[in-house]
């Protein structure tokens, strides 16, 4: 058994965003051996280069699984192109009008109306709910990704959010204020005022992540999803944030395995420092080394053009010091693969340097 997951490039300047295809099972067999899978699908260009990747190097024009994991713009963006334009096993998406009286409340005439809604959120909103109107026209099942949900071959499991958890992040959705007006740190770096932002040293044994992180409802509403191959555990975690983490965690440790099991992981959220923190990363990856040493992958979904928010340097060595290699698509493919066949022309991607000084 063998599998291999494209992490495609998403995004220009700052914009970053989630595309990725795998496909897993016997990868030298007959298609019939193999299940293909969508998780996230970027923007709305995204899900044409999704789709032609999948038909040049899987040979197919069959998705068994789509999975959204949330509906920000930069995931979700992408996936109507695939579920309109190739033949589509299944969609897991979580459909919130379903759970939350006051979210059913805001569409009218199957879009949302309501302008107290930020406008990010509405977009998002009404992405989400035209993917469902698509799937069920195209007579695609729908299942919500819940913790515990797994797919036919039993081999991609949710690890969360569990269904209690999400629903309490769903009255938050509408309540999350719009950004301040004026001129954020970020504008002013993009002017040229490169002192704002404050430059900190790290070393081996010095560590300025911490555990105070906190990033949207949104974002922690997002589909954790564990894929086993063989001896080989991949953990894909969307833009969840430190207790959707903890949460996945504890999943984790009920189905009998823990760090030392994931061999690949997804850093949240482009590497964001509002995602993760030492105690969430010391229960997923495992704890800090003494020296540096390559035991596990992870992969960072970031436009070329990111930093220093995206991935945050002091995110990739946290990764790096507990035996993970970092490496980011910033305007790239990046393929992982094991048991499958090579790709021409393809070369070994470099993985990120441990950083001696990051932002604050």
């Amino acid at each position: 058994m063998g599998y291999e997951v494209d992490f495609l490039p998403v995004g220009d300047g700052e914009k970053n965003g989630d595309a990725i295809a795998l496909r897993f099972g016997n990868l030298y067999g007959a298609r019939g051996a193999q299940r293909v899978v969508v998780i996230d699908g970027g923007f709305q260009d995204s899900g044409k280069a999704l789709l032609a990747h999948i038909q040049a190097y899987y040979k197919t024009d069959t998705v068994d699984l789509v999975i959204s994991t949330h509906p920000d713009a930069d995931h979700i963006g992408g996936l109507e192109v695939v579920l309109r334009e190739s033949k589509v096993g299944q969609l897991w998406m979580h459909l919130p009008w379903n759970h939350a009286r006051g979210v059913a409340d805001l569409f009218k005439d199957g879009r949302v109306t309501d302008q107290s809604v930020r406008e990010a959120l509405r977009r998002s909103l009404d992405a989400a709910y035209s993917l469902e109107k698509l799937a069920k026209a195209k007579g695609i099942p729908i299942v919500e990704p819940f913790t515990g949900t797994a797919d036919a071959s039993q081999q991609l499991l949710v690890l969360g959010p569990t269904q209690a958890f999400y629903e309490s992040q769903l009255p938050l959705f509408r309540g999350t204020p719009e950004p301040k007006a004026g001129m954020g740190v970020l504008q002013k770096v993009r002017e040229g005022v490169k002192d704002i932002i404050q430059r900190i040293a790290e070393t081996w044994d010095y560590e300025t992540l911490d555990d105070t992180g906190e990033t949207s409802p949104e974002n922690n509403s997002s589909a954790i999803v564990l894929l086993s191959s063989d001896d080989q555990r991949l953990l894909f975690t969307a833009d969840a944030g430190i207790p959707a983490l903890s949460q996945a965690a504890d999943a984790l440790n009920t189905i009998g395995l823990n760090h030392a099991h994931i061999s690949f992981i997804q850093v949240p959220h482009h590497g964001s420092r509002r995602n993760v923190g030492p105690q969430a990363l010391d229960r997923l990856v495992g704890p800090r080394r003494l020296q540096d040493v390559g035991e596990r992958i992870a992969i960072v979904s970031a436009s070329k053009d990111g930093q220093p928010k995206h991935p945050a340097k002091k995110v990739t060595n946290a990764f790096r010091r507990r035996g993970t290699r970092v490496y980011g698509t910033q305007g790239k493919n990046v393929r992982h693969a094991a048991n499958a066949p090579p790709r021409d022309r393809w070369i070994d991607a470099e993985a990120l340097p441990f950083f001696n000084e990051v932002e604050d």
